[in-house]
């Protein structure tokens, strides 16, 4: 996998050196800088928010907002994420990553639970990205499902869970135990359709019929 991860950095376009610079002070700052999309990910999440050209989004667990940087460098000149993030402990680094990527005009970050917050915004988003508490995967994609529009995207992130997921005896934890039950939930909502990318972790691309 390293091999392969290498090999892919050297044959796409570089990222964005806010996005350098995030990452090397993630790993510095915080226990647990696996939680970073990485630059695979990011650049999707770039090229589909360009491609896209949404107006509003929502991104449920921003971490140290890697993501949230890639969501905003696709945005059209009008269009605006809201970022939503538990860990009042990362706010400083999320700023500072935000300003240093120029996109802080474009970004409202919100701390605190997703679930007093996201009803209290009161707006309708175009895509939702998702990569927050495994365990809650269903119960977040019940609370955003009203708020996305008709034609809309939701992306999660992590749905194949290091192939534990699929593995011939998958786990019993309550991570892997969700996953599992989200991706069947998802597959058998008929207000939606859905493919897994391999990308990475694995995300599942809803859209909203």
């Amino acid at each position: 996998m390293a091999n392969l991860d290498r090999y892919l950095a050297e044959s796409s376009s570089g990222i964005h050196p806010a996005l350098e610079w995030l990452e090397r002070e993630t790993h510095l700052r915080t226990n647990h800088a696996r939680m970073l999309c990485g630059p695979q990910v990011g650049r999707l999440l770039t090229t589909f928010c360009e491609m896209m050209q949404p107006l509003n989004v929502l991104e449920i667990g921003t971490f140290t907002g890697y993501s949230a940087i890639s969501i905003a460098l696709g945005l059209p000149q009008n269009g605006h994420l809201d970022a939503v993030e538990i860990n009042d402990e990362l706010e400083d680094l999320i700023l500072e990553g935000f300003e240093r990527a120029g996109v802080r005009e474009r970004i409202s970050l919100h701390i605190g639970d997703a679930a007093q917050i996201v009803p209290a915004l009161n707006k309708t988003y175009d895509i939702v990205y998702l990569d927050a508490n495994k365990r809650e995967y269903c119960s977040y994609y019940d609370m955003v499902f009203p708020v996305l529009r008709s034609g809309g995207y939701i992306l999660a992130d992590n749905v194949l869970w290091d192939g534990k997921v699929y593995a011939e005896k998958p786990s019993s934890d309550a991570q892997t135990q969700e996953i599992i039950r989200f991706n069947r939930m998802v597959k058998e909502d008929r207000r939606a359709e859905n493919f897994i990318l391999p990308i990475r972790d694995g995300i599942n691309l809803i859209k909203k019929l």
